[in-house]
């Protein structure tokens, strides 16, 4: 069966991309969301854009077939390349070419009728003549305003339509840096296509490119905040394959600098508090009504920031907030240690007790979500205390089993 390289909807797309990349190593067999036609007619697509990143490994189970992108090894995120294979029909991109044309400078502004009238004169001589109603002209040229591709100038009771000016395009620099690490960079890729000047001027230890595949879900929710709207988010469990509708308030965008993965922070209504949702498990966004509680919801955000180490927002002891403190030591050679430990304080404290000593303390929704970071301190770490008791029995008994793993006693080696 044939299929069409070029697509109409992102979400079509979405699941095999994250299949394919982000999950990935599932057999033709084992995909069970499709078809195993609409599963071979999406993976040739991909594969018309990503050719050259696809791998397969053949296993007991079957061929699978995976995206292996090596950030070191490349200088713009190629997927990218899904956004700009939407589709179009042949009225679709006539009409935008013609009103383009009658809007070509600045200096013409037209109403509808005469809009209307023009486009009727330029297609009359088509072999295939092509008449376009003034709904389908309205709604595209109200379409454009919206994109800040024209202006609407209301003059009296009409309405005249010009092409915005041109505008330079920002520094080639500027735009390479923001489309491989802002939120929604596939719009600096966009402009980057306009410009002559292709040089690479950045290349990326940690490059994460997944968020790519969320970034309609993401301008969604980034107008839903500007207006101050509630909004209808649909979300999958994908372990249990549930979907369900949340009504929620959205309130901000968190990030994870460890792992690029994106979170929605919104206020649920039904819960009264403020909770994350992954972006990824996010099917679709629907703009509701204006929040009138928005501005309050807002700093009452941001009056939790401080108190949340990850994207958590509350713990399993039932306390409003928990407390953790540990302790610190280094050698004279070893001045990084403090340096990285006031660098990724976040809403923490660091208190220099003498010269190879400081104390960390911090109060926070959840202390677990800390467990990973305190970790990779462990050898220097001295003595520790958690408000939440359970969580420090559990810490301490890990650094217990570790000891055992490696033989160590627990008595102090002074040569450590």
């Amino acid at each position: 069966m044939a299929y069409s390289e070029r697509i109409k909807d992102i979400g079509r797309i979405r699941d095999y991309l994250r299949e394919f990349f982000v999950f990935g190593f599932r057999s033709r067999e084992e995909f069970t969301q499709k078809s195993a036609r609409s599963y071979d007619n999406e993976k040739r697509r991909v594969e018309s854009w990503l050719g050259e990143y696809m791998q397969f490994r053949q296993t007991a189970e079957g061929k699978n077939v995976f995206l292996s992108i090596d950030s070191r090894a490349m200088n713009h995120n190629p997927l990218f390349k899904a956004w700009k294979t939407k589709s179009f029909t042949d009225r679709d991109i006539t009409l935008h070419f013609l009103l383009m044309d009658i809007l070509a400078s600045p200096d013409a502004a037209m109403s509808l009728p005469e809009i209307l009238e023009k486009l009727d004169g330029m297609t009359a001589g088509f072999r295939d003549p092509k008449t376009f109603d003034e709904s389908t002209v309205r709604k595209k040229l109200k379409e454009y305003a919206e994109e800040g591709i024209i202006q609407a100038e209301k003059r009296g009771r009409t309405v005249a339509y010009r092409r915005t000016e041109n505008s330079d395009l920002p520094d080639r620099a500027l735009l390479d840096f923001f489309s491989e690490t802002a939120p929604c960079g596939v719009v600096g890729s966009f402009l980057l296509d306009k410009s002559d000047d292709r040089d690479d001027a950045f290349t990326f230890k940690h490059h994460y490119v997944t968020g790519t595949m969320d970034s309609e879900i993401l301008a969604s929710l980034f107008d839903a905040m500007r207006e101050k709207r509630n909004v209808t988010v649909e979300t999958i469990n994908r372990h249990k394959d549930r979907v369900r509708e949340n009504h929620v308030v959205p309130l901000g965008i968190m990030i994870s600098a460890q792992s690029g993965r994106q979170y929605l922070m919104a206020h649920v209504p039904r819960f009264r508090q403020i909770t994350s949702f992954r972006l990824d498990s996010i099917l679709s966004v629907k703009a509701d009504e204006i929040c009138e509680w928005y501005d309050d919801l807002k700093a009452r955000f941001e009056r939790m920031r401080s108190h949340i180490w990850g994207v958590s927002t509350h713990n399993e002891s039932g306390e409003n907030l928990e407390y953790v403190e540990f302790t610190v030591c280094w050698r004279d050679d070893e001045t990084h240690i403090p340096e990285r430990l006031e660098r990724e304080k976040r809403g923490g404290s660091v208190e220099r007790l003498d010269g190879n000593r400081c104390r960390f303390s911090v109060w926070v929704y959840d202390s677990r979500e800390l467990i990973p970071w305190m970790r990779s301190f462990l050898c220097r770490i001295t003595e520790f205390r958690f408000s939440n008791q359970v969580l420090e029995e559990q810490f301490a008994a890990d650094i217990r089993e570790m000891y055992a793993l490696y033989g160590i006693t627990g008595e102090e080696d002074e040569d450590a």
